[in-house]
């Protein structure tokens, strides 16, 4: 029964120092800064330095309490990790479907004061990717649910008639949904 209790322990401290030494070669940038972080990759698939993106995340779940909502931060990631690997900037065309529990995150900074008694951890990243070209749809049907006026939203933000429309839109223009 020791043994097994030892190789356990053991286990989850091995794992744990290999995720900090992991997390030690993570860098942000070359394009947003403090956010999207990324690791070098040794590619056996190169991608070709005219490589055009077309792709929506869909984000439906609300981050944790008081932190930076993970499916935003993806986005961030995204472009910065193929702006590293000598995909231009340009080629990127990004788009944010937002809806559910998430949809609150796109508050400004006075709607989710009032709301929430404190600042939008997302706000500062929301407002950068918009920056950045990054379109942000946000479903209707969930402003409505949430009781999010249209005057409540970050600059940037536009209000869609539904994520599945927002969806639809995007895919007619040759948009893929990010499947994960």
């Amino acid at each position: 029964m020791m043994g097994k209790l030892t190789f356990v322990v053991l286990a989850i401290i091995g794992s744990v120092s290999w995720g900090n030494a992991l997390a030690e070669g993570f860098a942000d940038g070359p394009v947003i800064f403090g956010y999207g972080q990324h690791a070098p990759v040794n590619q056996d698939v190169i991608l070709p330095k005219d490589t055009v993106f077309k792709l929506t995340f869909d984000i439906d779940q609300a981050g944790k309490e008081g932190t930076l909502n993970r499916g935003i931060d993806t986005v961030a990631r995204f472009i910065n990790m193929h702006v590293a690997n000598g995909v231009p900037q340009e080629n990127l065309h990004l788009a944010m479907v937002m809806h559910g529990s998430a949809s609150n995150e796109l508050l400004n900074a006075k709607a989710y004061k009032q709301k929430y008694g404190k600042p939008n951890p997302n706000a500062e990243l929301l407002s950068t990717l918009v920056a950045n070209g990054v379109q942000i749809m946000l479903c209707g049907q969930s402003a409505y649910y949430h009781q999010i006026d249209r005057d409540d939203l970050i600059d940037g933000v536009d209000m869609v008639l539904s994520a599945m429309t927002a969806h639809m839109l995007l895919n007619q223009k040759g948009y893929y949904v990010n499947p994960f």
